[in-house]
């Protein structure tokens, strides 16, 4: 997607603005008050998507035909409402399928591979339609990938119709926690979260060695807690880093690839997690909870990893940070805009309290419209009475919430709503909303359309049951070697994810590959992050890195430079998930006390500094080739489950440590 795309929302024909608020305002209505069936929810989503995709992107053979767009867009729409129609039909009727079930699954499955292709280009589809071809001629293959044979009606059903196929669990998701997630995102954003989380990152890091690059590491982490798209991230914080670490010395490629680097790990950050957690928790059926409990020292190790390679970088080229004075006051910022960090607190405190992410994203969202738009409104008001009423208010919502539930909450956003259109300047805080909620729906829409499609693979994985042939394979290879198994499963996402966002990326390899890692003995929740883990690695990782070119036109250079470079930096990342099959206390799995944990995790920083002094050449001073190998065999040696090599990396740590040190030193008085 480009900068241009996500930047058209607020240039939207009033039409198409109109169905996009519309589409906001029914994920909302739905997630408050489960009115209708989870199945006709989904459809209807998916038939929102396919109007909001065809009528902005109505170019068709080369011309750009809106009337056409409109047609198929509506269509689509249209023939969604099928499943709310005829639901008691279509359930008693479940596997016998009429001629208008067979038109009505035939046209949308096809409408779906169409809006995916003109959303997220061709790389997808190409790969669903293989596993379509599968399932309707799977049963002429020679050798053990053969399958009896189905249907054509068959597959329909199973794609177009029920909780399978198109309608499947990523959809599912994609409806309820997902959308609501980037809509809380969006209302965040719009209200100026972005700046102060830059000006935050550039007042505490900004005048550090490498400060620059410091602060795209850190502003991209921010951003990662309440924006999970790592192109997105790519295209935001990257207009003001980019050219930013530019000006102060680091090469063009460098430049992009810290930030392609910095803006993927926002996918690993809770608690939105680039919505994939959602998914996970959704797939192995276990509390939203548990995959943050996992992914949270993963998430720091990583950004560990770039900060600390940034840092090296610097050393090794000399490179200064900003001066003080022209970097902001990071409290300053804080308590400017302290107030939009409240729905986030609120958010993680309940998720943690063991609330739903879809009961926890709601309350989000309400204390985000009533925070942001009636503080930012009343707070300059001249009138005291209207600011206390807000504050009154506020405590009343607050406590019937939680008496009353959802219901009444959202009856007292509306009084304060209503009260704000009351003042005698209502257009501004009017304006906002209904922008955010079109912000919202645009920016589900790659999300969304993946989550459709993908359904393809999995409905014809659970048809035909080729993913049980492909993991016995893999498995007989892992009982002799488990670390050649773990080798092939990060082969297989890294290619799986070329030209594939981190959404469908996983759940492809989490249906072929993570049952794999499970019955080779890997934790459940740990199978699972580190297919997704490489998959987020599939788009920084060459020929295709998605993330490395769209950080390109920024940084002003090619896409393959930056991708070499966001490797680079992000070398030690690509060992966390084999340090956590080994160590699965890493991601807080099968451990005994917390020790055992800390353990682990120093294992981890020492192994990633050493790694980072070896990728970089640099560390106190910079280190031959000889000493750059040195360093990546004492990390070897410590991401190495063994005692025996723990022993083994310690010392060879130490012993270069205390050389390393002298050797330094002394070059320096020589100076």
């Amino acid at each position: 997607m480009t900068l241009n795309q996500e930047n058209t929302i607020q240039k939207l024909p009033r039409a198409i603005f109109f169905v996009a608020v519309m589409f906001s305002v029914f994920q909302i209505y739905t997630a408050a008050f489960s009115p209708m069936s989870s199945q006709v929810i989904r459809a209807l989503h998916v038939g929102f998507v396919l109007l909001m995709v065809f009528t902005l992107y109505p170019r068709f053979f080369g011309f750009k035909l809106s009337w056409l767009g409109w047609l198929l867009g509506l269509t689509g729409f249209v023939f969604s409402f099928y499943h709310w129609v005829y639901e008691s039909d279509l359930t008693a009727r479940a596997g016998e399928m009429t001629q208008t079930d067979m038109v009505v699954g035939i046209v949308l499955i096809a409408l779906v591979f169409e809006a995916t292709r003109r959303m997220m280009g061709i790389a997808l589809p190409i790969i669903c339609s293989l596993f379509l071809l599968y399932g309707l001629f799977g049963e002429y293959l020679p050798g053990p990938l053969m399958h009896r044979g189905y249907g054509f009606d068959q597959i329909i059903s199973t794609l177009g119709f029920g909780t399978e196929g198109i309608y499947g669990t990523p959809t599912y998701v994609s409806s309820t926690y997902i959308f609501l997630f980037i809509l809380f995102g969006s209302f965040l954003e719009r209200a100026g979260m972005i700046t102060l989380f830059s000006d935050f990152a550039m007042g505490t890091v900004g005048h550090s060695r490498g400060g620059p690059a410091k602060v795209s590491v850190v502003s991209s982490g921010l951003m990662g807690t309440i924006n999970g798209s790592g192109v997105a991230n790519v295209v935001t914080t990257g207009q003001f880093t980019i050219p930013l670490m530019k000006r102060f010395g680091y090469s063009a490629s460098f430049a992009g690839g810290v930030e392609a680097t910095s803006s993927m790990g926002g996918q690993i950050m809770p608690p939105v997690m680039g919505a994939v957690a959602f998914i996970m928790a959704e797939t192995i059926n276990v509390p939203y909870v548990e995959i943050v409990k996992a992914a949270i020292i993963p998430a720091v190790l990583y950004f560990f990893t770039v900060f600390w390679t940034v840092h090296l970088e610097a050393g090794r080229k000399g490179l200064d940070g900003l001066p003080k004075s022209e970097c902001p006051n990071p409290w300053a910022a804080v308590r400017e805009r302290w107030y939009l960090l409240i729905p986030l607190v609120g958010l993680v405190a309940l998720l943690f309290s063991g609330y739903t992410p879809l009961f926890s994203g709601t309350v989000g969202l309400g204390l985000t419209v009533i925070l942001i738009f009636g503080a930012a409104t009343i707070s300059g008001a001249t009138n005291n009475t209207m600011r206390y009423l807000f504050w009154v208010l506020l405590g009343i919502a607050c406590t019937g919430f939680l008496q009353f539930g959802v219901i009444s909450f959202f009856v007292i956003i509306a009084v304060l709503i209503a009260l704000l259109l009351m003042r005698k300047r209502p257009e501004p805080v009017l304006k906002e909303a209904l922008t955010s909620l079109a912000d919202g729906a645009r920016h589900a829409l790659p999300v969304a359309v993946a989550c459709a499609l993908v359904g393809v693979i999995i409905g014809i994985i659970n048809l035909t049951g080729v993913a049980a042939e492909f993991g016995g394979q893999v498995i007989a290879i892992g009982q002799d070697n488990l670390l050649f198994a773990l080798f092939l499963t990060m082969v297989t996402c890294l290619v799986l994810g070329m030209g594939i966002p981190t959404i469908p990326n996983y759940i492809i390899t989490s249906s072929l590959a993570a049952p794999i890692l499970l019955k080779l003995g890997v934790p459940l929740i740990v199978s699972h992050m580190f297919v997704f883990y490489f998959g987020i690695m599939a788009d920084l990782t060459p020929p295709v890195a998605l993330a490395a070119f769209a950080a390109a036109p920024i940084a002003k250079t090619s896409g393959l430079k930056i991708s070499f470079q966001a490797i680079r930096v992000a070398i030690a990342g690509f060992i966390v998930p084999y340090m956590a099959v080994y160590s699965p206390a890493l991601m807080m799995q099968n451990y005994s006390h917390f020790g055992e944990v800390a353990f682990v995790v120093v294992k981890a920083i020492v192994a990633i500094v050493l790694w980072g002094a070896g990728a970089t050449g640099f560390l106190l001073s910079r280190l031959n080739w000889i000493e750059r190998v040195y360093v990546i065999i004492a990390a070897a040696m410590l991401v190495w489950a063994n005692p025996l090599s723990d022993q083994i990396g310690a010392l060879l740590t130490v012993l270069f440590l205390v050389w390393h040190g002298i050797r330094t030193k002394q070059a320096r008085r020589e100076r």
